[in-house]
């Protein structure tokens, strides 16, 4: 392609190359909330769903995905409000995942080293 630019008063005539191929702009973008996606012959992706209890206030989920890094709870131990019972690693982080209210602990379903998905049940309650 070529260019006529203009330099302090002189005149050039320059050969352009263009290395990348020109995006197409969208000629409609529909308002957030009316995208619709056509129907495809793929399988669907597997169900994000966790699995449900009777009495949420007897469990204690993940409330993000990562690692199982230390587990410092004990089946059958008392515990207390904002004890420790998980920590779990994610982006480099660790966050521990505490005891929502006083307790015993039945079932511990994680080990260290295990990957979660958020929502897991991590600890189950008497």
């Amino acid at each position: 392609m070529k260019l006529k630019i203009t330099v302090d008063g002189k005149l050039y005539e320059v050969d352009v190359e263009v290395s990348e191929p020109e995006r197409a702009k969208p000629g409609f973008v529909p308002p957030i909330g009316q995208v619709r996606v056509p129907a495809s012959p793929v399988a669907p992706a597997p169900s994000l769903a966790v699995e449900t209890v009777g009495d949420e206030t007897k469990v204690c989920r993940s409330p993000f995905a990562g690692t199982v890094s230390r587990v410092e709870a004990q089946v059958g131990a008392k515990i207390q409000p904002h004890e420790v019972l998980v920590v779990i690693e994610a982006m480099k982080m660790e966050t521990s995942i505490t005891a929502p209210a006083a307790g015993k602990i039945a079932k511990i379903n994680v080990a260290a080293g295990d990957a979660v998905k958020q929502g897991q049940v991590l600890i189950e309650f008497e």
